[in-house]
């Protein structure tokens, strides 16, 4: 039916001239409209934005700024290094767009402009992903299909806000796009010329879009194998997995793990001192169920109409009752689900907007319009067929439409909180902190950009070494950042979470208990109650080191052998440290506390402990001194050197003080090498009540 409308619009009618004619036959392609249609959008949301900030462009996100200072760095001739100096850190969630935006840089692109340029790039970007899915669809289905992906993609509240961000979403979305394009053009001849490359650019892109390469790679490499290709573009086709493997090699070298710092902090696998494999499926699984919710349009984000999920499942199966396309339809769907149980195992998964996943929302549009189009091929009259094709993508288009200003709303509440806040705070640093001062802050991006000051990340995404650390608690934070090189001499920091509240460390006497600058969150919420920042008030406090030092003394004569600083991870690596857990579920998280003139960082114990002590002189009594916070009713533990019963150790609560100093002597006779492995024990394992207290340190002398 669509083959006669199109062959019908050729048609002349009486009276047209020649050149009428003409233009009647070669009317503009619908990408080109549709491509149109998402760069208005993306441009009207911009407007609204700047109009809500009195005529001045703002992120909506303080992550933007995180790309904008390593583009900085970039195109400044400082390598991935976050402050200048800094050793290379893997804190650029899009290796792609890092080199983009430095090369923009380099070229001139500064101030206002930089961001106006990580924008609008985007925003072209969504523009040509419009685009490119209308061509797909065109292919895979047909012209009327396509158009409607299309325009569905183009007026997409979630897309718009994504690409206007300033994020990388619109330069993955159009890498995804492009992508499947490039491999439909190419699958008929199995010639896969260009698809390696532009999968090995999405594989560079996103952690997630390595997944949906390596993915399309397989389909690749299924399809050569079945048209009896040579070996040579079998080995072309491995350029994705070179580009990812790559990637994570110079992370290896450069960091000394493959692992990039965001991963390391916002991963389940690593959010927690101890990982317990159920309680992560558990929380995994809850993500992917809140996912389902959404995708199915059951809750109040917007995100999609109602039932699109199972409209998409109806897609791909209609898309497999062509044999030539099943390794197509397989990889997608396989590279999907790969991807979203991976975001899913991210605790950031659901924020902002859901912009890990905006990316991929324009292959999911279209599946949903064939899913349609494949339902209405049940009906047998050709009129009433294409009736209900367009009757139920309208109902689908009329709700984009109607989700469309709220989304626009959303965008400018977003980007007049970030200027409120991280922004604010930023321009208030550099202004009022001297020039050489450093300062330890959790959102970094625009803090780092606007304030021009050395600043250490305490959730480690710019500062190596720091994401473990804010996992396990304030103590661990404590102990890494004052280990650091250039400790910072303020902190520029909120309360709530993501990571620890600071007000333990004003306790304690490391911070100022007053703010040199205070400051209250002034924008108003949106519908939902929302802002773009988890906080309400954000204080500026000088820091005192004075008494860290101190913290390391032993506090027993002898001669010191050994010391185990609890909660310091790189200590507690060294000596093979780790807590025995007595109930499954229990994380032993780290705390700050003050006693006296020291200060020191300890991690909470339900059980007992394991740890090794070394350089040892063997044959000599060990005395074994902890400093602890006694909590409960069992302060009795057993000592095991080696896995031989050394005594019992009691340990009484000291009240009134933030801690006990317990010696415990070991016979001389278990001492048999320079090292020695120590285990405290609960007397009754397994049975309530435990042993409870804080560990903050041991010491060995003899």
């Amino acid at each position: 039916m669509t083959q006669v409308l199109d062959a019908a619009e050729d048609i002349a009618e009486p009276g047209d001239n020649v050149g009428e004619r003409k233009r009647r036959r070669n009317p503009p392609h619908p990408a080109w409209l549709t491509g149109a249609l998402a760069l208005v959008v993306g441009l009207a949301f911009v407007v609204v934005s700047v109009l809500w900030n009195d005529g001045r462009l703002f992120a909506p996100l303080d992550d933007v700024y995180i790309h904008l200072q390593y583009g900085k760095q970039l195109g400044s001739g400082h390598f991935f290094q976050w402050n200048t100096g800094d050793d290379i850190s893997a804190g650029a969630s899009s290796m792609l767009y890092a080199f983009l935006l430095g090369t923009a840089y380099a070229i001139g692109a500064h101030g206002t402009l930089f961001l106006a340029f990580a924008i609008a790039f985007n925003i072209l970007c969504f523009a040509v992903s419009a685009a490119l899915i209308t061509l797909l669809g065109t292919r895979l289905v047909n012209r009327t299909a396509g158009i409607w992906a299309g325009v569905l993609v183009a007026l997409s509240g979630p897309l718009a806000w994504g690409a206007a961000s300033g994020m990388e979403v619109g330069l993955v979305m159009m890498l995804i796009t492009g992508l499947l394009l490039t491999f439909c053009v190419e699958a008929p001849s199995a010639r896969f010329r260009w698809t390696p490359p532009v999968a090995a650019l999405l594989a560079i892109a996103r952690p997630e879009g390595l997944i949906f390469a390596t993915a399309l790679t397989c389909a690749v490499l299924w399809t050569l194998w079945t048209r009896r290709r040579g070996i040579g573009l079998a080995v072309w086709s491995l350029l994705p997995l070179a580009a990812g493997a790559g990637q994570l090699l110079f992370y290896k070298i450069a960091t000394g793990t493959t692992s990039a710092n965001g991963v390391q902090s916002k991963s389940m696998l690593n959010d927690a001192p101890v990982l317990y494999l159920g309680e992560f499926a558990d929380r995994a699984v809850n993500t992917l169920r809140s996912l389902g919710g959404i995708f199915l349009g059951l809750t109040s984000q917007d995100f999609v109409f109602p039932g699109a999920l199972l409209v998409f499942a109806a897609g791909a199966g209609y898309l497999l009752l062509t044999r030539e396309r099943r390794p197509l339809v397989f990889a997608i769907v396989g590279g999907l689900v790969c991807a979203v149980v991976s975001l899913s195992t991210l605790d950031s998964a659901l924020v902002h907007e859901l912009r890990y996943f905006q990316p991929f929302l324009p292959v999911f549009l279209l599946f949903v319009v064939i899913g349609v189009y494949g339902l209405t091929k049940l009906v047998r009259q050709s009129r009433v067929r294409r009736l209900a094709l367009n009757g139920a993508l309208t109902v689908a288009l009329v709700f984009s439409v109607v989700a469309l200003p709220t989304w626009g709303m959303r965008y400018a509440h977003f980007t007049a909180a970030i200027r409120d806040t991280d922004v604010s705070y930023g321009v208030w640093i550099k202004v009022n902190l001297p020039p050489e001062a450093v300062v330890a802050v959790k959102d970094v991006g625009a803090v780092t950009y606007f304030s021009d000051h050395y600043v250490v990340d305490l959730l480690g995404l710019g500062t190596n070494g720091l994401a473990k650390a804010a996992n396990n608690g304030l103590g661990s934070m404590y102990e890494a950042v004052r280990h650091l090189p250039r400790r910072p001499d303020y902190f520029a920091t909120y309360d709530t979470g993501p990571g620890p509240s600071m007000q333990p460390l004003r306790d304690a006497g490391i911070l100022d208990h007053d703010a040199v600058g205070f400051f209250e969150v002034k924008t108003p919420q949106d519908l939902r109650g929302m802002t773009a920042v988890p906080f309400k008030t954000f204080g500026v406090y000088r820091a005192d080191w004075s008494l860290a030092d101190k913290t390391d003394r032993s506090p027993t004569p002898g001669e010191l052998r050994d010391y185990l600083n609890v909660a310091d991870l790189d200590s507690e690596s060294a000596h093979g440290y780790e807590p025995v857990i007595a109930q499954s579920g229990i994380q032993p998280w780290t705390s700050v506390a003050s006693e006296h003139d020291t200060v020191d960082g300890g991690r909470s114990i339900a059980g007992g402990e394991r740890f090794t002590v070394r350089g040892l002189t063997p044959g000599r009594p060990m005395t074994l001194t902890g400093r602890t916070a006694m909590h409960g009713t069992v302060p009795e533990m057993d000592v095991f050197v080696d896995g031989r019963p050394a005594g019992l150790w009691t340990r009484q609560n000291v009240d009134g003080a933030a801690w006990g100093t317990y010696t415990f002597t070991v016979p001389a006779e278990l001492i048999t090498s320079p090292e020695a492995k120590i285990e405290l024990r609960a007397p009754r394992p397994l049975l309530n009540p435990y042993p409870d207290y804080i560990s903050y340190g041991y010491w060995a002398t003899q």
